[in-house]
């Protein structure tokens, strides 16, 4: 019989996640050495009550895909009570007409998919009439580093403009790094993945053209089962949901 998915161990399954993040971080490059990846807990389709206890074992940051489930966790009454300084980033497609409907949502932290001028424009213009008086919203730019058309993102070469446009036209934004999902089922032995290889270059590109600090851009790439390479290759930002949210420990055998 199956177990059902509140019966998983979700703080046990935290500190596993954020051992392996620890040891990811030991095989990186000195340069990387005082840069700590930022955890983003991908509770879609998962229940509240699992949020509550992720959040009760420390975690701050969780990712939500659709503007409808996001919507209703945001609103949650127990999340509300007992999550006061939850952190939501919205992963999934945002299309210009759901902006204003996403931006109310209490505890809206980041947008990581931000595509194109038009959406950039959107979020800049609104944002002044839903969050807090002189403050900016934290987005990133998705960037589709595989040239899939299943995928969003911008093309690389269009990085640079988009990042530019967003530093000089969207006064109410913050620029907080470059995001990515890359080319599904990649096996490692192959070498670095190229996903986040290009991903890591178009920051170089946007490092030296527009005199930013690296440091201060982050690579939100990686997922359930490539954190840890993506970590070992730059990411500062990783999502991760079934690894977290489905750990069942293991059955002691007597």
């Amino acid at each position: 019989m199956l177990r059902k998915m509140t019966d998983v161990d979700v703080k046990e399954g935290l500190k596993v996640i954020l051992s392996r993040i620890n040891e990811a971080c030991k095989r990186r490059t000195p340069e990387l050495e005082s840069v700590e990846p930022r955890l983003v807990a991908v509770s879609k389709t998962k229940p509240v009550k699992l949020i509550i206890e992720a959040y009760e074992g420390g975690q701050r940051h969780f990712g939500e895909n659709y503007v409808q489930e996001l919507e209703e966790k945001a609103y949650n009454a127990d999340i509300l009570e007992k999550c006061k300084d939850i952190r939501w980033h919205f992963i999934g497609h945002l299309q210009t007409n759901k902006v204003n409907k996403v931006l109310c949502f209490p505890n809206i932290y980041l947008i990581e998919t931000v595509d194109s001028e038009k959406l950039a424009t959107t979020l800049n213009k609104n944002w002044p009439k839903f969050g807090p008086p002189d403050s900016k919203l934290k987005v990133m730019i998705q960037v589709n580093t595989s040239g899939e058309e299943e995928k969003n993102g911008i093309d690389p070469a269009e990085v640079c403009n988009l990042t530019k446009y967003v530093l000089n036209e969207c006064s109410n934004l913050q620029l907080d790094g470059l995001m990515t999902i890359g080319r599904f089922g990649y096996n490692p032995e192959d070498g670095p993945n190229p996903d986040f290889l290009c991903l890591k270059s178009c920051r170089d590109e946007i490092c030296q053209a527009l005199d930013l600090d690296w440091k201060n851009i982050n690579l939100s790439m990686g997922m359930s089962d490539d954190f840890e390479h993506a970590i070992e290759l730059g990411s500062t930002n990783v999502r991760v949901g079934s690894s977290l949210f489905g750990f069942r420990p293991r059955k002691v055998r007597k």
